[in-house]
This record gives C-alpha cells, structure tokens and sequence, in this order.
C-alpha cells in the first residue's frame, strides 16, 4: 500500500518536504504531515526527485493564457490509401488519411 492507496494508479511521488537529517551518506530524514503517519520518514536518495526551489521561477497558468479546454477538430483532407485484412473469424478494415488540423 503506498501513500494510503492501493492499486497502480496509487501516486508514486507525494509533495515536496522539508529534509531534517542525514542520516548516513546517501539516507535522508524528512518532516512529513500528521495525514502520513504510517509512512516511515527515513527515505535513500534515490527515491527523492528534483524539486524547484525557487517559488518565483514558477509561473501560474492564469499568467500563460492557458485555457482549461484546449480541445481542437481533425479534419481529413484526403483519404491516401484503404485495406481490408483477413484474419482467420473477421476482416479489419483500415483507412490511411491525410489530415489537417
């Protein structure tokens, strides 16, 4: 079980926080929230990833003008090329199109 979840879509990197010790010379101790309790605060280097320290160098999305919905239509120019495949209980069809967006 990780992080109180369980399965694989169970989030594999939680939060970033605060390193209180080295413990040996590639073993960390760090400060987790009262919501981990069952979580060992005693983590190796490796499972660590890099996090932004610098809270200015991150932009907010509101700033970059992006929009929650950024769905956009296909639509097929010309069709280059059909082919229909035998298989042994069916037949499968496939299409090659050229598309503009």
């Amino acid at each position: 079980m990780r992080f109180g979840k369980k399965g694989k879509l169970s989030p594999h990197y939680v939060g970033s926080y605060k390193i209180l010790r080295q413990i040996g010379t590639v073993v960390y101790e760090l400060e987790l929230p009262n919501e981990l309790p069952l979580v060992h605060p005693v983590f190796h280097v490796s499972l660590f990833k890099k996090c932004v320290g610098d809270l200015t160098s991150i932009v907010p999305k509101e700033v970059l003008g992006v929009k929650e919905n950024i769905d956009y239509e296909e639509v097929p120019v010309e069709i280059l090329e059909r082919k229909v495949k035998k298989l042994r209980n069916k037949e499968v069809s496939s299409v090659k199109v050229l598309w503009r967006n």
